[in-house]
C-alpha cells in the first residue's frame, strides 16, 4: 500500500470552502505561506481583511478585483505557457472580491505589517531566462523583493519547456545564516501541457517530475509525477529537480515566505550537485525561451 505523503496534494485534495485548493496554516506544520486555486465561470469568490497580503494571479482568463473601495482589472492570458500576466498585490489589512472567468491563483503570506496595494501591468514583469542548456528555464519574477515592496511574500512562476529541467540544482534554504542562506517555505503549484506545435491527442495526460529529500533541519522525501493542479509544499529540505518532459511544458508558481526578519531568497545547493552550476557559462540558452504568446487556449 502506498504511503501517503503530508507534503504533496494531487489536484483536489486540499478543496474548501468553494476553492479548489487551499493552503494554510490549517495544515499541521505550515505557518508562513498559503496558496488559493480556482476556476470561475463568472462567479464571485471573497477574502477577508486580515493578517495576511495576497497576489491575485491570473493562470488563464481574466479577472475583476475589488479592493480598498476600488477595482483593478486584471487583462490576463490564455494560459500560463503564454508569457507574464499582469497582477496585483493587496497588502494586509484589505479584504478583496474576485470575480471573472478563468482559473486563478492568490498567493499568501502570514504579515502584520500593512504595505500598499499595488498593480503591476504585464510590461512591468521582470522575465529572467535562468541557467543554460537543458537547465534553461523561463522565470517570472512579478513578486520579488526587485520588483515589489511586500512584508513577507517572495512569489515568482516559472516555465520550463519539454525535456529541460529546472529547480537544478537542489537547494534548500531552511538556516538562517545571514548572507547566505534564508528561511523560507515553499509552495510549488503546477500546471502541465503538450509542447508547442505538438499533436498531442486530446487524451493525453501532460506530466513532468518533481523530488524533494532531507537535510539536517527535517526528513523529507517527495518523488512524484506532477500535472496541472498538483501542489507540493516544502518545509525544510532540499527540492529539485523539477523536470518536464520531453513531451510537455512544465510550469510552476513558487510563493515563499520565512521568519527571518529579512525578505530575501538565499539559498545553499546540495554540496554533491553545486558543480552543475560551473557549466552554465560554456552552453547556449535554450533558443525556445522566452515564449511568446501563442494561440493555444487555456488548460482545463
Amino acid at each position: 500500500m502506498a504511503v501517503r505523503n503530508e507534503w504533496f496534494h494531487p489536484r483536489g485534495a486540499l478543496a474548501r470552502e468553494g476553492w479548489e485548493s487551499v493552503v494554510d496554516a490549517a495544515i499541521p506544520g505550515w505557518r508562513h505561506t498559503g496558496i488559493r486555486v480556482t476556476a470561475l465561470g463568472g462567479g464571485t469568490l471573497a477574502l477577508p481583511a486580515g493578517d495576511v497580503e495576497r497576489i491575485v494571479i491570473p493562470l488563464a482568463g481574466s479577472f475583476r478585483v475589488a479592493h480598498e473601495g476600488g477595482t483593478t482589472k486584471l487583462e490576463g492570458r490564455a494560459s500560463v505557457f503564454d508569457g507574464p500576466t499582469d497582477v496585483v498585490y493587496v497588502g494586509a489589512g484589505q479584504a478583496l472580491t474576485v470575480s471573472g472567468s478563468g482559473r486563478l491563483a492568490v498567493a499568501e503570506a502570514a504579515t502584520a505589517v500593512r504595505k500598499p496595494s499595488r498593480y503591476l501591468a504585464k510590461a512591468e514583469i521582470p522575465v529572467e531566462i535562468r541557467g543554460a542548456g537543458r537547465d534553461t528555464r523561463q522565470v517570472h519574477n512579478f513578486g520579488t523583493p526587485d520588483a515589489l515592496d511586500a512584508a513577507a511574500l517572495i512569489v515568482c512562476e516559472v516555465i520550463t519547456p519539454g525535456g529541460n529541467w529546472s529547480s537544478h540544482p537542489a537547494h534548500k534554504h531552511d538556516e538562517h545564516v545571514p548572507g547566505h542562506e534564508s528561511r523560507l517555505e515553499e509552495i510549488y503549484y503546477f500546471e502541465a501541457a503538450p509542447v508547442r506545435g505538438s499533436h498531442a491527442p486530446a487524451e493525453a495526460e501532460a506530466f513532468g517530475g518533481f523530488a524533494t529529500y532531507s537535510s539536517p533541519a527535517g526528513e523529507i522525501e517527495t518523488n512524484a509525477l506532477v500535472r496541472t493542479g498538483d501542489i507540493a509544499l516544502v518545509p525544510f529540505g532540499y527540492h529539485g529537480p523539477a523536470v518536464a518532459a520531453p513531451e510537455y511544458d512544465l510550469y510552476y508558481l513558487n510563493v515563499m515566505a520565512g521568519p527571518d526578519p529579512e525578505r530575501v531568497w538565499l539559498v545553499s545547493d546540495d554540496p554533491r550537485q553545486a558543480w552543475i552550476r560551473s557549466t552554465w557559462p560554456q552552453q547556449a540558452l535554450d533558443a525556445r525561451l522566452p515564449y511568446p504568446p501563442s494561440n493555444r487556449g487555456a488548460r482545463p
